[in-house]
């Protein structure tokens, strides 16, 4: 086998990989650059109820994307002037792994003084997207003083305490 041959492959391929992970977009918390985009979005749907939906990056975890859904929904609850609010509806959807792909093969083999080197393409691809990414998307209706004790409510103040230090 031609070494160099296999070395300009190997090193054509490595950064290929490494083009395809720069353009995977990193979930943070901030509002969505574009409709579909990564980070959140919400519509007011009247005082003191929302639809808040973050759109987490290529490979974000679902809890991950579901916590700063949540995040969003509290600052909107105490920048409006409420104390809590309450998950009426949330549903999470994902989108499969678009990004480009990759697959390759490599082959060779020797015959006495003659020797064969072949590239193909192999039929399990490698994702340079990043994976899955996934969207979860609250309804939530505020409230203002104690916090009623029931499932599905948050403490705002306390939500943004504990989940803003992790983000």
């Amino acid at each position: 086998m031609n070494r160099s041959l296999l070395t300009a492959f190997a090193v054509l391929s490595l950064a290929g990989a490494a083009l395809g992970a720069c353009a995977t977009e990193p979930t943070l918390y901030r509002p969505a650059a574009a409709p579909h985009g990564v980070g959140y979005s919400e519509y007011r749907i009247e005082p003191g109820r929302y639809r808040v939906t973050f759109q987490g990056g290529p490979g974000a975890p679902p809890q991950y994307v579901s916590d700063l859904a949540l995040l969003r929904a509290a600052d909107l609850a105490l920048a409006d002037g409420y104390d809590w609010f309450r998950v009426s509806d949330r549903f999470m959807s994902g989108r499969p792994d678009n990004g480009p792909q990759v697959s390759f093969g490599l082959g060779g083999a020797s015959f006495g003084r003659h020797t064969g080197f072949g590239v193909g393409v192999g039929s399990a691809p490698i994702s340079l997207g990043g994976g899955p990414s996934v969207a979860e998307t609250i309804e939530v209706v505020m409230g203002k003083g104690p916090p009623p004790r029931d499932a599905d409510v948050y403490d705002a103040r306390e939500l943004q305490r504990t989940l803003g230090a992790r983000v």
